[in-house]
């Protein structure tokens, strides 16, 4: 009876480890920008114009969730949720004083220039636990 018993237990143990591992990789991939060591970047817009970036907030994340950008270059976001499935239900940008509501499938636009180079990292209002990265560059 208690090999029987010793069994099981090792059973459900296994069980319970593959499934909290797959919910780790899942809470995991949304919630971290992608790692990528240089992205392209842009060729410059014209003189007067903003950079129109879309971003979607999908089950996976703000998509994409790594996006280049240059200095002192204007940038429009085009920003639409299209989950209720997370927490990201606002874009956070302290560096540029965005808090952005985002109302579920309706497209927010909001503007900003980013005046030093390195990586911002926008994300939830709940301490960016749903993130991405502007990476800006010269």
């Amino acid at each position: 009876m208690l090999t029987k018993l010793a069994k099981s237990f090792f059973t459900l143990t296994l069980i319970g480890l593959a499934l909290g591992q797959l919910g780790c990789n899942k809470a995991d991939g949304a919630s971290k920008p992608e790692v990528a060591s240089a992205l392209p970047l842009p060729p410059p817009v014209p003189a007067g114009e903003a950079r129109k970036v879309v971003i979607t907030v999908t089950e996976k994340g703000y998509e994409p969730s790594r996006i280049a950008l240059r200095k002192g270059e204007p940038v429009e976001l085009v920003i639409t949720r299209t989950t209720d499935a997370t927490c990201a239900t606002e874009l956070v940008l302290e560096e540029a004083g965005l808090d952005v509501k985002l109302p579920l499938n309706e497209a927010v636009t909001a503007r900003f220039t980013p005046d030093k180079t390195g990586e911002l990292r926008y994300g939830c209002a709940m301490g960016k636990m749903i993130a991405g990265v502007f990476a800006v560059q010269e």
